[in-house]
């Protein structure tokens, strides 16, 4: 019931938040990670009904997915993806949103003409300039996009960024903002408005800002399943 009862507390925050936002529950896709989650909560939340679930490791999904195949939901790659692991990534996820060179744009491509579906990626954007974190830089982002759009196998979707932590959320709603004010950026210099439709920004303990700011994607984890073990 915890699972459960947890869910309906943050569907509660996401309609609060859409409305002082002027926005819509339904235009917020709440992916919920499960990275150190064993497979009978993952299960747990699916029957509390969970559809779109986000991990952070291709081994550790690799490991978990054989015992919930039986489940139709949407697996998202959150976490960095190294170019050598690009082909596992596509046999496991429907979505990737830490793209973060045409390097590996290249390698998930290759991976995926052989399904002969578009994939949907997005851009991870490095916005504080953290040497520890993945993503490019904002002047990186529209060549990037530029390149992904040549990759037939490849559907551009938007952006996602991890903005640096604070315990205080007012204190990251600058970066959300910037996010969605670079996707509108982006969108002026020509980029196709249908390749910038999603941000994905926004975790357990600031996703109520990133709605007030435009997220459509939020990432919760500990929201749902409660403080992991470290």
């Amino acid at each position: 019931m915890q699972i459960r009862d947890n869910l309906a507390r943050v569907q509660e925050r996401i309609a609060a938040a859409c409305r002082r936002a002027g926005r819509r529950p339904e235009d917020v896709r709440p992916v919920i990670v499960s990275k150190t989650v064993v497979p009978e909560r993952i299960r747990e939340a699916y029957e509390a009904g969970v559809r779109d679930f986000g991990e952070n490791r291709v081994q550790e999904a690799a490991s978990k997915r054989p015992a919930l195949s039986d489940l139709t939901v949407t697996w998202h790659l959150i976490g960095h993806l190294q170019t050598n692991k690009a082909k596992l990534a596509r046999e496991l996820f429907h979505w990737i949103h830490s793209i973060d060179s045409t390097r590996l744009a290249d390698k998930v491509h290759q991976a995926a003409v052989c399904t002969g579906e578009r994939l949907p990626v997005l851009i991870e954007v490095n916005l504080g300039g953290e040497v520890s974190k993945s993503g490019v830089r904002e002047a990186e982002v529209r060549p990037l996009a530029e390149h992904i759009l040549r990759l037939e196998s490849l559907d551009l979707r938007g952006l996602m960024a991890i903005p640096p932590f604070s315990e205080d959320p007012e204190q990251v709603r600058p970066y959300f903002r910037r996010l969605r004010e670079l996707a509108r950026e982006l969108e002026s210099m020509g980029l196709p408005p249908s390749c910038l439709q999603e941000l994905s920004m926004g975790m357990s303990h600031d996703f109520e800002v990133a709605i007030e700011e435009g997220a459509t994607i939020v990432r919760l984890g500990t929201a749902i399943f409660g403080e992991r073990n470290k």
